[in-house]
């Protein structure tokens, strides 16, 4: 027979006069997984009663009762709770009828047949257990009848019980300092004082509810009134709060019918005012950015579909825009992110301080930003917004003693024109966003298919630049700076040439903005650095100075000064050899973390230039603190000068040249073609110079070569 278990072990004390009988019950009820003491008399039965505790007597009495009437009687007075299988022969059972009035005897007849045994345990065992479970509650509610009461008046819930019409007939302290009523006040009152008239029609079974027992799992939310006190006018204010009503009915049988008769309702109220705010927290948080309380892209996305709707319906169009701002990695990542973050809310308000009643503006995420602009009815209306936000965002922001700058990047979509599904309109503007930022950014552009075209491009060359530094398909060309008064090479400049395998030379033009925002750039630049020092360690000429574009993202990455000084350490260079050329932009940052690097790099020896003069944002005031020693006046100032020089860039050039001498730092004029344009910066004191009309870009070979012959031909 297999063994069984039955969970903790029961313990049984098996009984017989007969030797043979014993240990053939003794082997079936250890075979079942019980623990058995045998004893073969009456004597020694009671005696291993008084020693120890069991659950279960199995006696065989096919004699009758009579040998064991000691041993029934003991049990039956001092161990009522045990009980007792009896097997005996059937003729018998009157007499143990007679004997033994209890309900923990079991009578089966011999021979017996083994399941029925098996069964009869389990019943005996099981009525044992619910019977010590009934006696043992029946004590405790005895004993913690007071401890009962406690419980009720410290309850963090209201309890109450109601008659059939609906009467407080008892409430516990708890109602007076959630509601702030008195609960003498309220005994005999109908419940209904509690809640407010509509309450009382959504929600009558309150106060007289009928379910039974078996729907207490039931549950219900209404709203009851909290006593604040009185206005002005003497009449009482309330507070609605919200709770949960568990409420059962109360019966009593009827003694003619036997049936149940309505008595009353028990209730308990639970203020559940502090699970309702989380609640409202938790679906605020599903559909709501927590850094800026802004829309997330989930709750952009339901208002850009009932937007398209009622444009459908309506004839209306529907804009949606996508903000980047610019150069926000940058100051989150040498400021920190606490003054990223505070930078992000600041540019939110802003812009909904730009939008109309009825935009959505939501967060995407990092410094991403979605605009729904419904019912318009051009794209000049979208421009109007576009315009008022890329104003908004020029101006400073002032965080913690910083003062920044963070321009944005605006791609627009409309609907119907550039797209009639939600995610095709989201995409498109996303394409347009990219198309600014990648052609000089703080502006804002419509969709147009070239875009698409363009944009497919840029994926492929973010994906191209990954592999373009292993691939070694980087290279370098240098072109000439000189000094017109020496007839020789002032300096050379780097330009970085990317030989694409299938796109052919590409200059910066063609992909520096893409490695920009992607991140690329700080390895492009950590390249060219290292390919530039290793060029000077081949020409060994200590007094060349080369010079090397850094954009705003490089110079202000943590890592910027460690690869400067990594490349010329490892290639044996003097910093002196290197002019870091900076643009204007950079000084739209945070100008005092700014300046500090810079001078911190000055007097490691490198000597610092601002590419492009006049061409970005720069505040002048911030030009004499910096450690400056070059500016580099853009080509585009001299395209108009002739031999009048009366063109408006010519004044912008006089004016550019007189703060250089005034600012005592090297004025260097770019893309000088023509002789003209040589002639009039020379009148005006600039006599170092680079442009075609001297020498274009050439390889490294030929740059040694202008090195080491460094003459001017006339």
């Amino acid at each position: 027979m297999t063994t069984r278990t039955h969970g903790p072990t029961h313990k049984l004390l098996l009984i017989s006069e007969s030797q043979h009988a014993l240990n053939g019950l003794n082997g079936f009820v250890n075979s079942q997984g019980y623990s058995c003491i045998i004893a073969d008399s009456c004597t020694a039965a009671i005696e291993t009663i008084k020693r120890s505790n069991f659950d279960l007597v199995i006696l065989m009495a096919n004699s009758g009762p009579q040998p064991w009437r000691d041993l029934l009687y003991f049990i039956k007075e001092r161990r009522e709770q045990l009980p007792v299988i009896a097997l005996s022969d059937s003729r018998h059972f009157a007499e143990f009828s007679s004997l033994l009035h209890t309900p923990s005897i079991y009578l089966l007849t011999t021979p017996y047949n083994p399941l029925e045994l098996d069964k009869t345990i389990k019943d005996a065992l099981e009525q044992r257990r619910i019977s010590f479970e009934f006696n043992t509650l029946q004590e405790r509610i005895k004993q913690s009848e007071k401890m009962h009461r406690f419980l009720v008046n410290h309850s963090p819930d209201i309890i109450y019980i109601l008659n059939e019409r609906g009467e407080i007939n008892f409430i516990n302290d708890r109602v007076e300092s959630l509601l702030n009523v008195s609960k003498d006040e309220l005994i005999g009152k109908h419940f209904s004082t509690l809640m407010s008239d509509e309450e009382c029609k959504q929600h009558p079974f309150v106060f007289n509810e009928r379910r039974a027992v078996k729907r207490l799992e039931q549950r219900a939310e209404l709203h009851l009134r909290k006593r604040l006190g009185q206005d002005v006018n003497g009449a009482l204010t309330t507070l609605s709060m919200p709770f949960e009503i568990s409420a059962m009915g109360i019966y009593e049988i009827e003694r003619r019918s036997s049936k149940p008769q309505f008595r009353g309702t028990y209730g308990i109220a639970r203020d559940i005012t502090d699970r309702k705010q989380a609640e409202s927290l938790m679906r605020f948080q599903a559909y709501h950015d927590l850094l800026t309380g802004l829309p997330n892209r989930t709750l952009f996305r339901d208002r850009l579909s009932l937007a398209i709707s009622h444009s459908k319906r309506n004839g209306s169009k529907v804009a949606v825009m996508f903000v980047d701002l610019d150069r926000f990695k940058l100051i989150n990542d040498s400021l920190g992110h606490s003054i990223g973050d505070q930078l992000i809310q600041a540019v939110a308000r802003r812009i909904s301080e730009s939008l109309r009643e009825g935009d959505t503006l939501s967060r995407f995420g990092g410094d991403e930003f979605t605009l729904l602009l419904p019912n318009i009815h051009s794209q000049e209306d979208a421009s109007i917004i576009a315009r008022k936000i890329l104003n908004e965002l020029k101006q400073p922001f002032f965080i913690e003693q910083h003062e920044l700058y963070a321009s944005g990047s605006i791609g627009i979509a409309m609907y119907p024109d550039h797209g009639e599904q939600l995610d095709q309109l989201i995409q498109n503007a996303d394409i347009a966003m990219y198309y600014i930022k990648a052609n000089g950014k703080n502006s804002f552009r419509f969709f147009s298919e070239k875009m698409n075209l363009a944009y497919v491009e840029r994926l492929n060359t973010e994906q191209d630049l990954r592999q373009c530094i292993e691939g070694e398909q980087l290279f370098l060309e240098y072109q000439p700076i000189f000094n017109m008064q020496t007839s020789a090479v002032y300096a050379l400049e780097a330009y970085i040439r990317w030989n694409h395998p299938t796109r052919g030379v590409l200059i910066p033009g063609d992909f520096l903005n893409v490695a920009e925002e992607t991140g690329i750039i700080i390895e492009l630049g950590a390249w060219v650095i290292n390919r530039v020092c290793a060029d000077l360690e081949e020409w060994a000429n200590p007094i060349l100075t080369i010079a090397v574009n850094f954009s705003p993202r490089q110079v202000e990455d943590p890592d910027f000064e460690n690869m400067l000084m990594s490349a010329v350490k490892a290639h044996n260079v003097s910093p002196h050899q290197i002019e870091l050329e900076i643009t204007e932009d950079l000084l739209v940052g945070d100008i005092a973390l700014i300046t500090t690097k810079l001078k911190r790099l000055s007097r490691l020896g490198f000597s610092i230039s601002v590419d492009d003069f006049g061409t970005g944002y720069s505040s002048l005031s911030c030009l004499h603190r910096l450690p400056i020693n070059t500016i580099k006046l853009h080509e585009s100032f001299l395209r108009h000068i002739n031999n009048q020089y009366q063109s408006g860039d010519a004044c912008i050039v006089s004016a550019i040249s007189a703060m250089a001498t005034g600012l005592n730092v090297n004025l260097v004029a770019e893309g000088v073609e023509t002789s003209q344009q040589k002639d009039y910066l020379m009148n005006l004191g600039c006599h170092t110079m680079q442009g075609r009309l001297f020498q274009g870009p050439v390889s490294s070979l030929e740059a040694r070569h202008i090195v080491v012959a460094p003459v001017l031909t006339e």
